[in-house]
């Protein structure tokens, strides 16, 4: 299969005509019907049902359209990479944010990295759980993450550089929220009887806050799951529940809400993390990543310094 017969075919799959996909590829049509032909042949199977009146997708038609366009789009963005290390960029480096690394860090991050890494593109992805950002590593969707550990996979490295104290959001109308100072700790006990809103069972946060329940003594309440932290204060702002999240510092804390420290002073940790090489038994991160490793520790110090 070449790449000018998926072209080919997606013109006549759009257009469903011949003779209108010949006319935009700016070919005639005859040669095109024999291109489609060859394609057919090739995959041994029928893709386009054909009348005098009309052209249509079969099964496996309408299955290589959704491929074909990825192929190319995947083709597309590999180009575009290349020309730009061409043009003398010194790399393009994908990212993934957790959700709470997304607010105050990625652009403390993106800021340092115009002066201290002028020549790498950034591709940037927020809001994204560790398990997520932990396969998108594996499967070389992204090159490097900024998460919260633990990672399950042994071919991933981790450089962990920051411990965040874990928080109680509550709607302000909430007993543990009225009446009282605004750095006074709450107990996780005293939350057994509301109920929760939280990220999803399978992440990092939520993992810590279900063994923070269970040494607590109960089972959590969970009202409502999101992946995205700013949708979780949204759903405490609409009273669906109390959530336990990473400290609040640059986080989108807005509407009827109160933040309070929990009593426990459990943390959970930050960490660049990055997939292993394949030609390689080490952890150790490439130029361009341990640059980012380096630039993300001195926008996490920045920060700390700015509280």
């Amino acid at each position: 299969m070449e790449l000018r017969h998926l072209r080919y075919f997606l013109a006549v799959a759009e257009e469903k005509h011949f003779g209108r996909a010949a006319e935009r590829l700016h070919m005639a049509q005859p040669p095109l019907s024999s291109q489609i032909k060859q394609l057919e042949t090739e995959l041994d199977t029928t893709l386009f049902n054909r009348t005098t009146r009309k052209v249509e997708l079969t099964d496996a038609g309408r299955l290589l359209v959704e491929r074909a366009r990825q192929i190319l789009t995947d083709l597309d963005l590999t180009e575009f990479d290349v020309a730009e290390v061409g043009r003398g960029a010194a790399g393009v480096l994908r990212i993934g944010f957790s959700g709470t690394a997304t607010y105050r860090l990625m652009p403390e991050i993106v800021r340092l990295a115009q002066s201290e890494m002028p020549n790498v593109r950034l591709q940037i992805s927020g809001e994204m759980l560790t398990p997520q950002m932990e396969s998108a590593l594996i499967e070389n969707r992204i090159d490097i993450a900024v998460l919260r550990p633990p990672v399950r996979s042994g071919d991933i490295g981790l450089d962990e550089f920051e411990q965040t104290p874990i928080v109680a959001v509550l709607p302000s109308w909430h007993p543990l929220a009225v009446g009282t100072n605004p750095g006074e700790p709450v107990s996780v006990t005293d939350l057994a009887d509301s109920g929760l809103v939280s990220y999803p069972h399978a992440s990092s946060v939520a993992s810590v806050v279900w063994e923070l329940c269970r040494q607590a003594g109960f089972r959590p309440q969970i009202q409502q799951t999101a992946t995205e932290t700013s949708t979780l204060i949204a759903m405490v702002s609409a009273g669906l529940g109390v959530a336990l999240i990473p400290g609040p510092s640059g986080q989108p804390l807005h509407g009827p809400i109160v933040i309070r420290p929990l009593a426990e002073q459990i943390t959970i940790g930050l960490a660049v993390a990055w997939r292993r090489h394949a030609d390689s038994e080490e952890h150790t991160p490439s130029a361009v990543q341990a640059a980012f490793v380096r630039l993300t520790k001195a926008a996490a110090r920045n920060l700390r310094q700015e509280q």
